[in-house]
């Protein structure tokens, strides 16, 4: 047995999803799982409008792949 040294990066042919949550106490507002992510901003902006909350947790999840150095 030897050790083998890896690389771990960013798919970038895989995409990855952008998501949007309120954060306001009892809210439970999201933008659903997008591929853009100006459409999970735009959802914070028009919940904003309609309910004045303004503080959001974002979530972005891409694709990685493991390639070995050798």
């Amino acid at each position: 047995m030897r050790f083998v040294p890896h690389t771990i990066r960013h798919e970038p042919h895989s995409g990855a999803t952008f998501e949007a949550f309120c954060t306001t106490s009892g809210c439970h507002g999201t933008s659903g799982p997008e591929p853009a992510q100006d459409t999970a901003q735009d959802w914070c902006l028009r919940h904003t409008g309609r309910t004045g909350h303004d503080l959001f947790r974002r979530v972005v999840t891409d694709h990685a792949r493991v390639t070995r150095d050798e």
